[in-house]
């Protein structure tokens, strides 16, 4: 006799995935797309971070160690476990990898006196010693997000402000330099090598455009932007990425002081905001979605109107550009 079994609600197993077979997906993937473009190898900058990490290790089952560059990409603000993590993945999939210090580069084109500069019309005392952040106003709260700035003063004294809107606008656009910068020095090593750069945002970064314009949202392939952040955890462990990366919280690394993604862009943990995302895309009941992500009605309904709102804003970062007319020969 048949037991007719209950629906299994809502929760973290819609992530569940043959880790295996999709490890093998993207290989393959990646193959195709290299032979499409004539490339014979990969290039992708090594954070130290959990995305970057299973990106590399995808890169090196498509095409081999020798045919991977990993390049390190530190500068004044970097974390100080960023280039000991990034080595230590590098160790585990046999890379080699190249140390870039864009921190003379980046001071040369005056990133951080411009970026200094718009912090002084908030605090004036702002200089040397000082250490800053933006941080994003919690989605659940609803209404519009508002950006503030941390400072730490040399006692390490913290001390938060709300930002004007064209102070923040300066503050992001030097720090964006940083992006593009690392970006550049990724494309060198491609034209050199006649490799292809890897760009390792994942479904959060890619549906809510965590990512800077011909910055780290520039590159020739995304092997892991189909994946929420749940799933390339999940890869991460099938491909023996270092426990010390795995534990490590998601950061932007890119402000003097320590910074996570959630409290500068997402407003919530990456675990619930996939819950969120998942939610939304496939109409998930929402009282459904607040009992697997732990938030209120009310909150749920703020959380997706803020992914909504976001994917309205940063739609024009995934655009390519305009033309006044499409050229046909090309196209």
């Amino acid at each position: 006799m048949d037991v007719e079994r209950k629906p299994v609600s809502f929760g973290p197993h819609v992530f569940d995935l043959d880790v295996e077979a999709e490890t093998l997906r993207i290989v393959e993937a990646l193959r195709g797309q290299l032979r499409s473009q004539r490339k014979r190898g990969l290039v992708l900058g090594l954070s130290g971070g959990i995305d970057s990490s299973v990106c590399a290790a995808l890169a090196v089952k498509a095409v081999g160690q020798s045919n991977v560059c990993a390049i390190f990409m530190p500068e004044a603000d970097s974390g100080p476990d960023s280039l000991h993590l990034g080595k230590a993945v590098a160790t585990r999939f046999d890379l080699e990898g190249i140390v870039e210090n864009i921190g003379p580069t980046l001071l040369a084109m005056g990133c951080y006196e411009r970026r200094d500069a718009f912090i002084r019309e908030i605090v004036p005392d702002y200089g040397v010693g000082w250490a800053s952040k933006v941080v994003i106003s919690s989605a659940l709260q609803g209404g519009f997000s508002l950006s503030y700035l941390v400072v730490a003063d040399p006692k390490g004294k913290q001390s938060k402000h709300r930002i004007p809107h064209a102070a923040y606008l300066g503050i992001v656009a030097a720090s964006n330099m940083k992006q593009r910068t690392r970006k550049q020095i990724e494309y060198y090593h491609a034209d050199r090598l006649n490799f292809a750069v890897l760009g390792t945002p994942n479904r959060l970064e890619y549906d809510q455009g965590f990512f800077v314009k011909n910055g780290d949202g520039a590159a020739d392939v995304k092997p892991i932007a189909h994946l929420y952040k749940s799933q390339v955890y999940a890869l991460a462990r099938h491909l023996g990425v270092p426990d010390d990366v795995l534990s490590r919280p998601p950061t932007t690394d890119t402000y003097s002081l320590p910074q996570t993604q959630e409290e500068f862009f997402f407003s919530l943990s990456w675990d619930r905001m996939d819950l969120c995302l998942y939610g939304l895309n496939h109409d998930i009941p929402h009282h459904e979605i607040g009992a697997a992500a732990q938030l209120t009605p009310q909150e749920v309904e703020h959380v997706l109107a803020d992914i909504v709102a976001k994917r309205r804003a940063t739609r024009y970062l995934h655009q390519r550009p305009h033309l006044v007319e499409d050229i046909r020969e090309i196209g």
